[in-house]
């Protein structure tokens, strides 16, 4: 058996959307797997939609979700003579042929073979034209090329690792257009002659590409070529229950590059998906593709679920080193206009790490290191509750402190304001933290100091 060789093959006429992600990863892991290549193609033959752009972002997206690929990236473009090749080598052994009914005729057609209870295929009418009359109309009429699948006998068997062969009759297979009345070729032709060409030997993709791939595997034999054995998945549905693409508000990979998202998170959400027997500490990509058996992928649909990702992505943040975190709280804060030093950054990791659910979140403790931070409207009004003479004896009892000891200090401070349970804690937590959550209050204390806890309760003093 030859190396295996797979591919991701995107149409770089939009942003990479997770239906991409799960195709794009499938492919890659199964290459990686059985010790293959991994080739990276831009079906960009279609050059009113096609961008640079995309294709850089695209390749950008690749790399943050660790998807490298073998060799230089390949473009579709580059073999329109071979798909020019293929078209006039079928339609020389009658394989393929013009079609010369308009629009209007074949929804005729079709709901005319709806009303006899038949499928709406095509009924092969320009397929009976002569040789001759296919010339004369060729240079007169606007026409579309078809493939002549078609046949009252026969079959096309498509090789599928997960549903062994897949037996199509012929009889129940269209004769589908290849190309286009402006001349443009559809998916069909250039995608399959694309993998004989770049010697792809396993096509990964969704099962609603059995038919296409018929199609395919008829053509690509027809021409002698050894079509690629294909590995037809259940479909990745929305949270909804619907069919999840980019026309159906699919996540970008860039907005949730965007949103800070680990791309570790992405990888682990989608490919436990149809998998899972995958073990919790499977947190890399590597042990991801060692634990994962693609040949018994769930041919079932699954559903996608950004809860998920994000609780993996929350998983992964709070197992982050301080040292790999602190960076990150740097750069958070200085997104929004706040600046933390190196010292307080990892300082701020080891307290908060496990309290935040995203590296943002840190923002929301603002007031630790940052006394002008406001209160929020409601925890004015539970600072005010607590009163003046509770923080007067707060501060008293803290500057009586030989060091910073939060059990020490509140202990004094129970004693002296008769307060106890949440109605002793919560308003110092506000008064030292911003939020009514959060780390260990020993901890607060010790990393604020003496001082700068003094300086916390005379501006709640103030506030109120």
């Amino acid at each position: 058996m030859s190396k295996v060789t797979t591919r991701f093959a995107p149409s770089p006429t939009g942003l990479m959307h997770l239906g991409n992600v799960r195709t794009a990863m499938l492919n890659w892991m199964f290459a990686k797997k059985m010790g293959g290549k991994f080739l990276l193609r831009f079906e960009d033959t279609d050059q009113s939609r096609s961008e640079q752009q995309y294709i850089d972002a695209l390749k950008e997206d690749m790399l943050w979700l660790g998807l490298q690929w073998d060799d230089e990236p390949l473009f579709q473009s580059k073999h329109a003579e071979q798909h020019r090749n293929a078209l006039e080598k079928l339609a020389e052994g009658n394989l393929a042929y013009p079609c010369f009914c308009s629009e209007s005729q074949l929804n005729l057609d079709r709901k005319l073979a709806t009303s006899r209870g038949l499928p709406p295929r095509y009924n092969g009418r320009c397929r009976a034209l002569s040789a001759d009359e296919r010339q004369t109309r060729l240079k007169a009429e606007t026409h579309v090329w078809r493939l002549a699948v078609h046949a009252d006998a026969g079959e096309v068997v498509v090789p599928d690792l997960l549903r062994d062969n897949v037996h199509f009759l012929r009889k129940d297979l269209d004769d589908p257009v290849v190309v286009r009345s402006d001349g443009t070729f559809t998916f069909l032709l250039p995608n399959a002659i694309d993998d004989a060409v770049d010697g792809i030997t396993h096509v990964l993709r969704g099962d609603d590409h059995l038919t296409n791939s018929a199609y395919q595997v008829w053509m690509l034999e027809s021409l002698g070529y050894t079509a690629p054995t294909c590995l037809h998945h259940g479909l990745l549905l929305g949270e909804d229950g619907a069919r999840l693409s980019k026309r159906t508000g699919s996540h970008s990979v860039a907005d949730l590059r965007q949103a800070g998202l680990f791309p570790e998170a992405l990888q682990q959400a989608m490919v436990r998906l149809g998998h899972p027997n995958i073990p919790d500490d499977a947190t890399t990509i590597a042990a991801l593709t060692a634990h994962t058996d693609i040949e018994h992928l769930s041919t079932s649909s699954v559903r996608w679920s950004n809860d998920d990702m994000w609780r993996w992505h929350t998983k992964i943040l709070h197992a982050l080193p301080a040292e790999t975190l602190a960076p990150l709280l740097i750069a958070a804060c200085k997104e929004q206009g706040s600046n933390i030093d190196e010292q307080q950054s990892l300082a701020l990791a080891e307290m908060l790490g496990g309290n935040l659910n995203k590296v943002e979140d840190i923002l929301q403790f603002k007031r630790l290191f940052d006394l002008e931070t406001p209160f929020a409207s409601e925890d004015v009004q539970t600072l005010q509750g607590a009163g003046a003479t509770f923080f007067d004896a707060a501060l008293a009892t803290w500057k009586d402190l030989e060091q910073a000891d939060w059990a020490a200090w509140t202990t004094a401070l129970k004693e002296v304001s008769g307060q106890k349970g949440k109605a002793l804690f919560m308003p110092l937590r506000l008064a030292l933290t911003g939020q009514a959550h959060g780390p260990e209050m020993s901890r607060v204390v010790t990393f604020l100091g003496q001082e700068e806890v003094t300086l916390r309760l005379k501006n709640v003093l103030d506030t109120i």
